[in-house]
């Protein structure tokens, strides 16, 4: 058995879950999320709480078992608080910007990068070197934050670029530093 799909996914009070036809819908005070399941696996909502269970031992049903369980936890998170990823700049001049529903960020390029806000996502600037993008899907929240960082990934030398808050950077030191 899965030690992740044997797991219940406890439904809160104000989120509304139903399941139809290989898809659950999940609706909570930020909105509705929907998803698509296997038949390898079963999705059954009884008692305040969400019970994913495999149709056989096979290899794929046995992994599908844990991530379905996984998907519907993160669409009963997301529509009751959501998720946020919070990115810091570090660097000389380096800063963000946010202009109508597009992040303007100065990376030490010739040129502004303009990156236009997905559907669904907000992003929002808490100075000019740090900036959280949050929104109901756990997925286009890590997806975005992830190109964000891909524009200026940190270097190892000065630290300089995008990254995570929760990142720690690995320094090296430079060729000065050996003698």
């Amino acid at each position: 058995m899965s030690r992740v799909g044997k797991l219940p996914v406890p439904i809160p009070e104000n989120v509304k879950v139903s399941i139809a036809d290989r898809n659950v819908t999940v609706e909570g005070p930020r909105g509705t999320m929907s998803q698509e399941f296997s038949n390898l696996v079963e999705v059954k909502s009884e008692d305040g709480v969400i019970l994913v269970t495999r149709v056989n031992d096979s290899k794929r049903a046995r992994a599908f078992h844990g991530l379905y369980r996984n998907l519907i936890r993160n669409m009963v998170t997301g529509v009751t608080t959501g998720f946020s990823r919070t990115l810091l700049i570090n660097g000389v001049g380096y800063r963000a910007e946010l202009r109508e529903n597009t992040l303007v960020l100065n990376l030490g390029f010739s040129t502004p990068i303009e990156y236009p806000v997905p559907e669904g996502l907000t992003i929002t600037t808490e100075g000019p070197n740090k900036f959280t993008v949050s929104g109901n899907s756990k997925q286009e929240v890590g997806k975005a934050a992830s190109e964000l960082r891909s524009l200026r990934p940190p270097e190892p030398y000065k630290g300089k670029g995008i990254k995570y808050e929760e990142e720690r950077i690995v320094r090296k030191v430079g060729k000065a530093g050996i003698k």
